[in-house]
């Protein structure tokens, strides 16, 4: 249920087929996200899943869907 809600996200934020994203599916070289797009994919996330602030330090560590399921497991019972 989480990757499928950040699925969701993700197709909507950088207009791609659901198919095509995966728990391998990286941030930038897949998706070409810049800054701008991770700050507001996190800020979707915070609202949607009801997440503390993201910290910087943990953005870096996110690299791919897989990372960002498994940091919102962390604070989100699915």
């Amino acid at each position: 249920m989480i990757f499928e809600k950040i699925r969701e996200l993700i197709c909507l934020q950088f207009a791609v087929d659901a198919d095509t994203v995966t728990l391998d599916t990286a941030f930038v070289d897949d998706l070409n996200a810049d800054s701008l797009d991770v700050v507001e994919l996190t800020m979707a996330m915070e609202e949607e899943f009801g997440l503390p602030e993201v910290p910087e330090e943990d953005l870096k560590t996110i690299l791919t869907v897989g990372d960002l399921v498994d940091y919102v497991s962390k604070f989100v019972q699915d």
